[in-house]
């Protein structure tokens, strides 16, 4: 067992199809939702650093959340499109140990960024007296940092037990990236409770992070109900639903991709799954966040007045 352990040194990514055509086709629709996502997300990140007005600790949790997001696409998406391109999906033992790690870690972070988004904007609808004492500067800082230590702590509790496992046979991932439960399947280890036992862990952390999101918006949608003008009503189940709906998709998209049981014969829907969780959210946030945002939009056009007028 030893020896076969040794000698799985790569494993190989099948992703979406051997079909030429349709590798092509993935190619170009990848590398234009990739695009999207980048031009996005970069925006946003440029906007809210050069802009004195967007320094409200919305725009800080959002420059995170953008910067989160172009990390999470960038580690699976650029592998797909040259996977789909070169017909290559190699990759290796340590390369997918480091994406899982990235993965995790990404994914996990977001999760806890976006539970203090909704809090934040939980204390600026529903308390805004109280809103610059509970998000002062200091306040803020700490609750991304603790994001970021939560998406670390996952990422490593779930790479580690997983790649402490024996993996022999086939090293075949039908997935278009190094993905846990793809993985155990994998797996000549007789017990893998361990890792069972982290995944129910992380699962559990964003089960809670999904429930306190709930609760800021059911307290939110309640004071929105009382407000007595119609367009500020309008603007605010505007802003929060696509937010929310986005949210949703990850967290169940995600959460059935991990908790299910792997089936016996790779399907198109474990493939859709994944998309939902790692590729969808970081394109759509972007849009969500800055398509109807005043500010935004007049940070972006006074820049690029800017650009045009330095030609």
């Amino acid at each position: 067992m030893v020896n076969l352990t040794l000698s799985v040194n790569e494993f190989v990514l099948m992703g979406f199809s051997d079909i030429r055509d349709c590798q092509i086709f993935n190619t170009m629709l990848f590398l234009l939702i990739y695009l999207v996502a980048l031009l996005g997300n970069l925006t946003i990140i440029i906007l809210t650093t050069s802009d004195q007005h967007l320094n409200s600790p919305m725009y800080f949790f959002l420059k995170t959340l953008s910067l989160l997001d172009l990390c999470f696409i960038s580690v699976t998406l650029p592998k797909a499109i040259f996977h789909s391109l070169t017909q290559n999906g190699t990759i290796s033992f340590l390369g997918c140990a480091t994406q899982v790690f990235l993965v995790v870690l990404f994914a996990c972070a977001e999760m806890a960024l976006l539970t203090v988004m909704s809090y934040d904007r939980y204390v600026a609808i529903c308390h805004p007296l109280h809103y610059q004492i509970v998000m002062k500067k200091e306040a803020c800082e700490k609750m991304v940092v603790a994001s970021w230590l939560s998406g670390v702590f996952s990422g490593f509790l779930n790479t580690s037990v997983t790649f402490s496992l024996s993996f022999c046979g086939s090293n075949f991932v039908h997935q278009f990236f190094c993905e846990i439960p793809s993985l155990l399947k994998l797996s000549c280890s007789e017990k893998y409770l361990a890792e069972i036992g982290a995944i129910i862990v992380t699962t559990s952390l964003g089960f809670v992070c999904f429930i306190s999101i709930m609760v800021s918006y059911i307290h939110i949608f309640s004071t929105v109900l009382r407000i007595s003008s119609v367009e500020s009503r309008s603007k605010a189940f505007s802003t929060c639903i696509p937010h929310l709906v986005v949210v949703t998709l990850f967290t169940t998209t995600g959460s059935i991709a991990y908790l299910k049981p792997v089936s016996e014969v790779p399907s198109v829907w474990d493939l859709l799954v994944s998309v939902f969780y790692t590729v969808v959210p970081p394109t759509l946030n972007p849009i969500i966040y800055s398509l109807k945002n005043k500010d935004m939009q007049t940070a972006f056009w006074k820049i690029l007045r800017k650009m045009i007028m330095l030609r």
